[in-house]
């Protein structure tokens, strides 16, 4: 059976609406409903790097690589290490490392390559990004081209499984505050690695339970008495048996199982104590900061904040990743519930046949915006995507570049990882009970899923990231400015209050709709319109948190946290706000790429879906601050439910274009056994009707009575 199949040939009918919640044609000119060049968008979708993407997808198929629910927890582990030996078997772990070394030089093919392995397990895809990704990024991107030959081709070869001990169980996403110190001795030339106390016990750690042998271990390097800030160590923490695997753990290194959590569990997730170990001068990964034998320290980035922040921006591709993967499970979800949407028939409707779940409005509305935000989240990826390989390729690495790769990664990791949790439960919902049992993946898709949300950053932290770098994009402004350019710049603030505050700009939206809902919405549908309100949304709210915290610079640091920590929900609100800009935009960019008539007219109407779901979220905001009158604002919902009816009979075509097929999606309501269902049932009750053996109801038997 094709995807074709479950496509409706039309819309559903519409029935007559009132004068208020017409609107007009949705492009004047074009086909009323275009037609979706399948093919052609899952090329775009697959990006500059859709060979690899491609050769990943495929191999995620392989049975020895998809995952297997029948195992208990050692049984998963065994199996997901197991696998990580497949992929470097397969040439899949080589992209990311140098050429030297037998790699390809190519960060953003790596990345490419490694979110789509989330289609066979997630535990797979985290904990080859564990060994990959963050242990062997680290010796990759912190350590000096000696250690690189060194130390990589065992993370590279697997030879040596290791961890990422930056994590400590008292401060979480507060790095820069760990615990765990690296004292140089300069009588042995080693570092004493300690823990000093049970809350700097590193935790959550991917193969620290079980696997690891090595770990990356991130502590505040201390040398002559001064504390130089937190750098990165390579230290062996296991014995290796005779067997080639991890024995029990060396002097000095201690540690725990994490054991069953409430997802991912193909990953031995631990904890790590150390108890003096001696760390030879050598292992400290010394690309940022340098210990000679003396105790000396040297750093090319004198300024110890600015240190760090550039380390840790080294390490960036895991929230890069986690973005992309998001996209990856958003689409494989929305794929089996459309499916299932478009097969699944529930109570009758006008005639005697029941109707497919697509065909309620309730269940458009639930899914088709879900749609529209995962290509937005798709496009906003592949160029956040290619950002990342500008800078980790050395073609564009700045100071700003990184700065920007940085903002727009907390922003697009913390928004999507959000969406796609909630998308998964959507979805659930959605496929009612069959969405609940296993065979059919969302709930498991749902569990492992679960900790993206505050791995590699807490989402919250991240924002607040964000905030602060727009806050200080904002004051820049005003950095080297006359007083009079201040005064102009505090007067086009004040005129803009006065302008929407004081109603002016929504009676003038009143007076240009003359009641109308047809010319609202005309002016909604406008790209530039969108446009606007999306970026006046961050704007203005950025403009009045800088308002807000300006006194903060002139007080004690208590007052200024204290005034900081009043308007914290706000920061984080306006970044949310600033990562939704960021994927609008590039779903718009994306749009000019896309050379098909039908398929570019379809895509636009998703755009727009996406674009007014964010402005309906946040009505409240744009009628209050006079961004919409209340006409407008009321035609806001209308018009977005009727772009979505349009959309209805383009969901399949869109869901089919994520690429995923039923090797992919392994559930078994996505591979057309409820049309098979459905069918045999109504072939059936068609026969009984026909043969005049189908029972007489006792309703249509008090209706004709009460006829008589």
């Amino acid at each position: 059976m094709t995807a074709t199949d479950v496509r409706p040939a039309a819309v559903p009918p519409e029935g007559a609406e009132p004068e208020a919640e017409q609107v007009p044609a949705l492009d004047a000119g074009a086909p009323e409903s275009g037609r979706v060049d399948v093919d052609a968008l899952s090329r775009l979708l697959l990006g500059q790097w859709a060979d690899i993407r491609a050769k990943s997808r495929a191999a995620a198929t392989d049975e020895r690589i998809v995952r297997d629910d029948s195992l208990p927890l050692e049984g998963q582990r065994e199996r997901v290490f197991g696998q990580l030996k497949l992929l470097v078997e397969g040439g899949h772990v080589l992209r990311a490392f140098p050429s030297r070394l037998g790699g390809e030089d190519n960060p953003g093919g790596n990345i490419a390559g490694f979110e789509e392995l989330a289609v066979a397990d997630l535990s797979l895809q985290i904990k080859s990004g564990v060994q990959w990704g963050l242990f062997g990024a680290a010796i990759l991107h912190l350590g000096t081209p000696e250690q690189q030959d060194r130390l990589l081709p065992g993370a590279m070869s697997l030879a040596v499984p290791g961890a990422f001990a930056m994590t400590e169980i008292g401060h979480g996403s507060d790095v820069a505050s760990v615990g765990t110190t690296a004292t140089y001795d300069p009588e042995t030339g080693e570092f004493d690695l300690h823990t000093p106390f049970r809350g700097a016990w590193k935790e959550f750690l991917g193969n620290a339970g079980r696997d690891g042998v090595a770990a990356v271990v991130f502590a505040q390097l201390v040398s002559k008495g001064v504390n130089h800030g937190v750098h990165a160590f390579y230290v062996p923490i296991r014995e290796v048996g005779p067997d080639g695997r991890a024995a029990g753990f060396l002097p000095g290194v201690g540690g725990e199982d994490d054991g069953l959590k409430g997802g991912l569990n193909g990953i031995d997730n631990g904890r790590l104590h150390f108890t003096h170990v001696r760390v030879p001068r050598e292992n400290l990964l010394a690309r940022y900061g340098q210990v000679a034998e003396d105790g000396t320290y040297t750093s090319s980035i004198q300024s110890p904040g600015r240190r760090f922040f550039t380390m840790l921006g080294s390490l960036v591709q895991g929230r890069v990743s986690l973005d992309g993967a998001s996209g990856v499970v958003s689409k494989m979800a929305l794929a089996i519930a459309v499916r299932y949407a478009n097969e699944r028939r529930q109570f009758a409707g006008s005639g005697l046949d029941e109707v497919v779940l697509l065909d309620y409005g309730r269940h458009q509305r639930r899914l088709i915006p879900r749609i529209a935000e995962t290509y937005a989240m798709s496009f906003a990826h592949e160029e956040l995507l290619a950002l990342f390989d500008d800078v980790f390729s050395g073609r564009k690495d700045t100071p700003e570049t990184r700065e920007d790769l940085e903002t727009t990664a907390a922003a697009l990791k913390a928004t999507s990882t959000w969406f796609t949790m909630d998308t998964l439960l959507e979805a659930r919902e959605a496929c009612g009970g069959a969405g609940f049992i296993a065979k059919n993946r969302l709930t498991q898709l749902r569990a492992d899923f679960d900790i993206y949300t505050t791995f590699e950053g807490d989402n919250t932290v991240l924002l607040q990231l964000v905030g602060k770098r727009l806050l200080g994009d904002y004051a820049k402004q005003f950095k080297g400015a006359s007083a009079g350019d201040i005064a102009k710049l505090v007067a086009a603030r004040a005129a803009d209050s006065a302008l929407h505050g004081s109603g002016l700009s929504r009676a003038a939206q009143a007076i240009s709709d003359a009641g109308s809902a047809r010319r609202s919405a005309g002016h909604l549908r406008s790209e530039e319109t969108q446009r606007e309100l999306l970026t006046d949304r961050v704007q203005v709210a950025v403009a009045e948190l800088g308002a807000a915290l300006r006194p903060a610079a002139k007080l004690d640091p208590q007052a200024a946290f204290d005034l900081f920590n009043e308007h914290q929900h706000e920061l984080v609100e306006v970044s949310r706000a600033y990562g939704h800009l960021l994927k609008w935009e590039a779903f718009t960019r994306a749009l000019a790429t896309v050379e098909d008539a039908g398929t570019r007219q379809v895509l636009t109407w998703v755009r727009d879906v996406y674009g007014l779901s964010l402005v309906e979220r946040e009505l409240g905001w744009y009628v209050v601050n006079g961004r919409l009158s209340a006409q407008r604002a009321r035609t806001v919902t209308g018009y977005l439910d009727r772009l979505v009816r349009r959309l209805r009979p383009h969901a399949q075509d869109l869901v089919d274009a994520f690429g995923y097929g039923p090797a992919h999606l392994r559930a078994e309501i996505a591979t057309g056994i409820e049309k098979e269902r459905q069918d045999e049932a109504r072939a059936y009750y068609r026969e009984e009707r026909a043969s005049g053996r189908a029972p007489v109801s006792e309703k249509a038997l008090q209706k004709a009575s009460k006829g008589r």
